[in-house]
């Protein structure tokens, strides 16, 4: 089936998918960055301040979707995202009034769990479950909810903040999020049965079962494969939190910067979309260990660009890993582990890449508190990302043997 067919046929979940990548935008730490000057003008913080303020929140939501995150494998999609995403909108309203810097921590603890969090994992758990022979395809197709938040949200806010107060658009996400809710509402009335309740659709991971997530954490692969899940939520954070930084240190002014997104999403979408149908052609394991790469060669071109134009090339090159990463990734959990239990072992994953996009604005914000600045960062970054694609890769070589004979 063609990727056009298979989406007119599979219209109103898809869209539902969509539209929850999307929203998790306002969680994103691409959104929250964009007013990284204004927040650390009124309320007195450094670099390395704001950056441990963003970690400690990003830290304790990556805490709580251990167990939050779990709540996708007993509650309906139309259940669950009709309490996100009032908490989320929540979130935005607190950010538009919190009063100083010590309750900032609490307001980025709320937008990360349930933005970035839970957002991205009713998206994701969504479309595994939903589908199995096309999972890729879903998953890719849905996942444009995030490239087309990353592309037209930052412009849109970026012009708004030249003419508004920064506190004033925190009101209009809230406004924007609560305006997704009844659609979502609409397009799941039939939503399709959990997994868990649907044995006839469930798909079996190595060994022939379903894993729990005690015995995900009990095996070696889930290990081998921390740097691949926590390295593009660290440093790919980390690039979009110091933005301002990196503009500033490389004379480059932030309206260019953030000009560039569309052509970075534009390469994110067809590497997304070329990403789903070689998952479902040659399968997941032959796509994971390689997704790392993009995001190495990335780091090394930013790390050296003098001029905008080299920031677009790096850019473009970030968003090859970024479409790779993003469908990859997804179907990886369900292929190797199987689906009873794949919200719980998501939010294992999700934990630690929201762990992750913890740490890396805290690293990186503090080294250049101590006078290192982002783009030398950027090299010990990129080998970073080149030591975690051998270790995925000699991981997913020595088990993928263990995979159904159907998968495999």
């Amino acid at each position: 089936m063609g990727y056009l067919r298979f989406l007119v046929d599979n219209r109103l979940f898809l869209l539902a998918g969509f539209l929850l990548c999307f929203t998790s935008s306002f969680g994103q730490t691409y959104f929250i960055a964009l007013f990284a000057g204004e927040i650390k003008q009124a309320y007195s913080l450094t670099d390395g301040g704001w950056g441990a303020t963003y970690t400690i929140g990003t830290t304790l939501s990556a805490i709580a979707m251990i167990w939050v995150g779990a709540l996708t494998d007993r509650f309906r999609v139309r259940q669950l995202s009709l309490g996100v995403m009032i908490l989320l909108a929540v979130a935005c309203v607190a950010m538009a009034v919190v009063p100083s810097g010590a309750p900032l921590v609490l307001v980025i603890f709320a937008l990360r769990l349930m933005g970035q969090g839970m957002m991205s994992q009713l998206g994701a758990v969504a479309m595994s479950r939903w589908f199995v022979a096309a999972r890729g395809r879903a998953i890719s197709l849905a996942s444009m909810g995030f490239s087309v938040g990353q592309a037209v949200l930052p412009i849109i806010f970026v012009t708004l903040l030249t003419q508004f107060d920064w506190r004033a658009l925190w009101w209009i996400a809230a406004l924007c999020v609560l305006a997704v809710i009844p659609v979502i509402q609409v397009l799941l009335r039939r939503e399709r049965t959990p997994q868990s309740m649907a044995e006839s659709t469930q798909s079996l991971g190595m060994a022939g079962k379903h894993w729990t997530r005690t015995e995900l954490l009990r095996h070696p692969l889930f290990y081998m494969l921390v740097p691949l899940v926590l390295g593009p939520a660290a440093w790919g954070t980390a690039l979009f939190f110091q933005q301002v930084h990196l503009t500033e240190v490389k004379g480059w002014s932030l309206v260019s910067f953030v000009a560039l997104m569309p052509i970075y999403t534009m390469v994110t979408v067809v590497f997304t979309f070329a990403t789903g149908w070689a998952v479902d052609r040659f399968g997941v394991k032959w796509i994971v260990p390689f997704q790392m790469l993009p995001f190495g060669l990335s780091f090394l071109v930013l790390a050296y660009a003098d001029t905008i134009w080299m920031a677009g090339v790096g850019l473009v090159i970030f968003g090859i890993g970024q479409g790779m990463q993003g469908t990859a990734t997804a179907a990886f959990w369900a292929v190797f582990y199987g689906t009873r239990h794949l919200g719980a072992i998501k939010a294992a994953a999700a934990a630690l890449m929201v762990f992750g996009s913890a740490i890396g604005p805290g690293i990186t914000g503090a080294l250049i508190d101590l006078g290192i600045n982002f783009p030398d960062q950027m090299i010990p970054i990129a080998a970073f990302y080149f030591c975690g694609a051998l270790l995925a890769g000699f991981g997913i070589l020595r088990y993928q043997r263990d995979l159904p004979t159907a998968v495999a």
